[in-house]
């Protein structure tokens, strides 16, 4: 057994309400932070199970018990160079040089805002580019492949519901 500490993003539950925080409480969330950021509910858990994937996605149900949405699940896939940084222990002029092929060659290209002064990558590419650099760790990369394949569920759900109501 393992601590796991990841986020869940949601929605649809009304913080004001008087059983709010009862609802997680009782549904299995008593291992979460409860907080509220730009509307959404932001749960930060440290689930103890036998793998991060049982830990997420046990989350993932006791949050739905509780009646809410799930929108996200965090850490994201896509990164920016800081996070890239922080999340490998590097520093910051480490990651760019990597990035800009300095140091090392074949680092993954960006895949969101290519063009701007904050591109962001995907983890899950720079995860496994790392891990052959021995930089992060086999684990890292399982996990940042499970967040992916999570949050691209997570998507294909909502977009299934808003088709099912505009159809």
């Amino acid at each position: 057994m393992g601590n796991f500490k990841f986020t869940i993003i949601a929605s649809g539950l009304d913080p004001q309400a008087e059983d709010f925080e009862d609802r997680f409480y009782e549904a299995g969330c008593d291992d979460a932070t409860i907080t509220f950021a730009r509307g959404a509910i932001l749960l930060e858990f440290s689930r103890e199970a036998r793998n991060f994937a049982h830990a997420v996605t046990s989350a993932i149900r006791d949050v739905k018990v509780a009646g809410a949405d799930i929108e996200r699940v965090e850490p994201d896939y896509l990164v920016s160079l800081s996070e890239i940084a922080e999340r490998a222990c590097l520093t910051r002029a480490a990651v760019s040089q990597y990035a800009k092929g300095e140091r090392g060659q074949g680092f993954p290209l960006p895949v969101a805002r290519v063009s701007s002064e904050s591109p962001l990558w995907d983890w899950v590419d720079v995860a496994r580019w790392l891990h052959k650099k021995s930089r992060v760790s086999l684990g890292d990369v399982v996990r940042a492949k499970f967040v992916r394949r999570c949050n691209d569920s997570i998507d294909r759900d909502h977009h299934k519901r808003k088709f099912r109501q505009v159809a």
